[in-house]
Parts: C-alpha cells; structure tokens; sequence
C-alpha cells in the first residue's frame, strides 16, 4: 500500500500526528545499529521507532473495490477526499481498492521519503564494511495498522515485485501479524520488531554495564581495567585506541594495551584479533532484563561486538535478508556478516598471562 503503487494525492489528509506517549504497540529497531545512528538520531531519521496509542485514530480498512477500464477517470480516483489505491491488472482492465478512516486503529508509515506523512525515515544502513550504495528502500516502503483494543493485533502491509516486475501483494498461506522477533526487510534495511511485550522485557544499559563490570571482575589483577568503548558503528571498532582491549578470534583470549601480536601470548594459537566493543542496543539481546546476569560472555566473530552467549547464539542462526534473493547471519550492533564456524567466540583471560 504506497503511493507508488497508485495512491492518490489524498493521502496528505491522513498525514501522521506524533505519538503521544500513551500505551506503546510495540517497536521498530534498524538492525547494524548499536544504539544509535552513526551520525546521531535525528528527528524522525532514527535507529529506533516506539509506535505509541495516538490522541487520536488514523487508521485505514479497505471499503469498496470496483473494476474499472481508466482509473483516472473514476469518481474515487478525482475524489480528494477519498484514498484509493489502483492496480492495473491489464491495458484495459485495472482494479481500484477505496479505503476508509477506521477509528479502531492507528497507522504508521515507515519509508525513505522525508513526506510529512511518514512516521520513520529509514535509509540504507552502511554494512559492516562501511559502504553505502544508492538506496533500494521504497518511499513509502510499508505501513503498520495497530488495534487500540487489542496491543497484540499489530499488522504489516506492504506490496513488493517480483521477477517479472509485476507486483504482488503477500504470500499465500503467510501472515501479516507482527509477532516479537519479527524482521521485516525494506530491501536496503532490516528492522526488527519487538512487541509491547517484549519491550518491557529488553534488558536495560544498567544491565548491560553491569555484564561490563563482570567481565572487568574476571581479568587478571595484573591488567589495568578494561576499557570498553559503548559506541555505535563498526568504524568505531577499529577505532585506534590504546587502551581499548581486543580479542583472539580463534580463541577467544583478551589481550588489554597495546596492538597485540599475530599470536595469542596466552595459548600461543596464530590467528587474526579484533578490538571489542560491547553490544548497547538491548532491543538485540535475548536475555529477559529479570534474567540473572550470564558467567560467560561472548564476541561476535569478525566484529568484537560483546554480548551474552543467549544473544550471539540466536544471531548466528538467524538467516537476515541479503540484497533480493541472499541470506546471512549479521552481528546485529554493526550488521557484518558472521565469519567461521560457530560465527562467535567465548571471551575468556588466561590468569598470570599480561
């Protein structure tokens, strides 16, 4: 459902107000992203979208459908005061869907376009190489219909093409109800969804310090304490830093200081390291905040991304979509793709070894 698929200019009527800060429907998180946008959030062009109960409904139902041979001459169609959406079925055949304000619902409208009627503005996320290319994302990419009697009746439209660039608007025998865990791909960007549920469920930045405080705790007496940066894209990994600490992909021992050596001085296993940064956005983690604080924590591989082994073991299951027809498994803080087989590795410190 989007202007481009031949909606009508009317749609400024249903333009967005702000949430309200009322009940929360549930969540939107732009996955390669650890808390923040790179450049900082910024009014609508965020990391994240909290979909709240509006003042008041600005929902959508379908109402009439008729068939007609030119859309443009329909009555709907010149109607400003109507919205419809057209589909053209042949050259002289094409099917034209009136909607109508539904006062059960509240809509969102998530896109690229900076329209006043869009809700998120989503742009392609730098993958964890650092390279951009010319957005794919639709304008008006998809749109989100809550229930305001119902906080799990939260659902998904969207339309795509497919590879005889016809359009075709779902998938037989699927659904369109967001479910905790949800991913929806924008083609350019993947978003997860996180339920008004799960939300109150997300583990907080004091939990998240505190699995910092547990992994200073474990260190040998002999190091320093580590610094650990909290910051957002996977630039700042390989940031230069000479206190930040950095972890053995093969074995997963932390070397504190300086650049280390090819050779983990610890096991003496020859293999690549990574400067590690701890994983912010508590919206990717599995851990339930009530959960008890993990012993082990554990780094994506090849990023350093820390998180909990609940976390990096989900993550490196998860097939997120790749381009039109690929898959992989991405840390989900700077969304590289995963590298080796279990795709993470366990942190650990080999005591008396500086």
């Amino acid at each position: 459902m989007s202007d481009e698929v031949g909606g009508s200019k009317s749609d400024e009527s249903l333009a967005s107000t702000q949430p309200c800060g009322k009940r929360k429907y549930g969540g939107l998180f732009l996955l390669g992203c650890n808390g923040s946008l790179p450049n900082g959030e910024r009014g609508r062009k965020r990391s994240k979208f909290i979909l709240e109960e509006r003042d008041l409904p600005n929902g959508v139902k379908k109402a009439n459908v008729s068939v007609v041979t030119n859309p443009k001459s329909s009555k709907a169609v010149q109607d400003h005061n109507s919205w419809t959406i057209s589909f053209t079925i042949s050259k002289d055949e094409s099917i034209i869907v009136e909607c109508a304000h539904d006062k059960e619902t509240d809509m969102f409208q998530i896109g690229r376009s900076y329209n006043k009627i869009i809700d998120y503005v989503v742009l392609d996320k730098c993958t964890g190489e650092g390279k951009m290319h010319q957005s794919t994302i639709s304008r008006f990419a998809c749109r989100i219909i809550a229930s305001r009697s119902d906080q799990s009746d939260v659902k998904l439209f969207a339309a795509g093409f497919g590879g005889d660039k016809n359009i075709f608007l779902g998938i037989e025998g699927g659904t369109n109800i967001l479910r905790d865990g949800s991913l929806i791909d924008l083609c350019g960007a993947t978003l997860l969804w996180r339920s008004a549920e799960g939300l109150e469920k997300c583990v907080t930045k004091d939990y998240i310090e505190k699995l910092v405080e547990m992994l200073n705790e474990d260190k040998d007496d002999k190091l320093d304490p580590l610094v650990i940066p909290r910051k957002s894209s996977s630039s700042d990994v390989d940031s230069d830093s000479a206190d930040q600490p950095s972890v053995f992909l093969n074995c997963g021992h932390i070397h504190g200081g300086s650049a280390p050596p090819k050779q983990c001085p610890s096991c003496h296993k020859i293999g690549p390291s990574q400067k590690i940064c701890m994983g912010m956005e508590g919206a990717f983690y599995i851990d339930d905040v009530d959960d008890p604080h993990p012993v082990n924590l554990f780094a994506f591989n090849p990023c350093g991304h820390i998180a909990t082994e609940k976390t990096v073991k989900y993550w490196s299951t998860v097939s997120v979509p790749h381009g039109t027809s690929a898959f992989q498994a991405i840390c989900p803080f700077c969304a590289t793709e995963l590298q080796g087989n279990p795709g993470y590795v366990n942190l650990k410190f080999n005591q008396g070894v500086k």
